[in-house]
């Protein structure tokens, strides 16, 4: 701020004029490589002129904003995304938690938990703080018991609030059961802030790239996983809530749950991720 006010006071001696703000904003330019130290400079005289049309009441100041603004530059080509994330890499997640339980890292509660954390983002591609852990028991006691598993999420349980159901693969509900055992039905159900932590103290890394995986990989797996195996376009944007802003989807489309069951179960029944259960080796290794 000191650095902006001094370039500004130094090029303009208290005049205001198109010549004055021309030398600002070629001393910003010239003087500076980095593209916020230039942004900061122009930003800082703008907020200058903003200041004194109000205080003037003399709107004639803002006019100058004109000769303040940043060069354009031709934008840089997006590519596609670089993080992959692979089946072997969420079945390379479900092996840790299997073998931090086995060594005692973390108690059963934990190890059922974290499991069904995995298992359902990974086959749902539910936002992980915006959506799961904000999930509740009762809801999927509600949805276990039906034929055709699906859960209803809330408004409130959606970053863009809107209530859609969410359906359950068998292996989902396999892993959620005993979750749900003794608990009441107000109860979160997943330890999703924990599971975070635990991720991020546990160097697990995507075969593809090596970066540590982190919460919202399980989206992506959702995401990419559902292009190899040509998950429905519309199916996939209903349950993940992605790309359904459109005038369609806010007045036209409204699907029934068994019918979102159907549809995910066709692209997603025979997707199985591998994990074995430490409980069992223990008992019997």
């Amino acid at each position: 701020m000191n650095k902006a006010a001094e370039i500004v006071w130094n090029c303009t001696h208290g005049v205001i004029c198109k010549l004055t703000m021309d030398a600002v904003r070629d001393v910003a330019l010239t003087k500076y490589t980095c593209v916020y130290s230039k942004r900061k400079v122009l930003y800082f005289a703008k907020g200058l002129l903003k200041y004194l049309a109000k205080t003037t009441f003399d709107t004639r100041f803002q006019v100058f904003e004109l000769f303040l603004e940043m060069p354009k530059v031709l934008k840089t080509r997006k590519h596609v995304t670089s993080r992959i994330v692979t089946k072997e890499d969420i079945e390379n997640v479900l092996k840790a938690i299997e073998k931090a339980y086995s060594i005692g890292r973390i108690d059963n509660p934990h190890y059922l938990n974290y499991k069904a954390i995995v298992l359902f983002g990974a086959f749902t591609g539910q936002r992980p703080l915006e959506t799961i852990a904000r999930l509740i028991v009762g809801q999927f006691e509600q949805a276990v018991k039906m034929k055709k598993p699906v859960v209803d999420v809330l408004p409130w349980q959606d970053k863009i609030r809107m209530q859609h159901y969410c359906p359950l693969h068998p292996q989902v509900v396999e892993a959620i059961e005993p979750v749900l055992e003794g608990r009441f039905d107000d109860e979160r159900v997943f330890e999703q802030l924990s599971f975070q932590e635990w991720l991020k103290y546990t160097n697990i890394r995507l075969l593809h790239g090596g970066a540590r995986i982190v919460n919202g990989d399980l989206r992506k797996f959702c995401e990419q996983h559902g292009d190899i195996i040509q998950w429905n376009q519309s199916n996939k944007n209903y349950i993940m809530t992605h790309g359904v802003s459109g005038v369609d989807w806010r007045f036209y489309k409204h699907p029934l749950p068994e019918h979102v069951y159907d549809v995910y179960m066709h692209y997603w029944a025979d997707v199985r991720l591998a994990c074995e259960d430490a409980r069992t080796e223990q008992r019997f290794g």
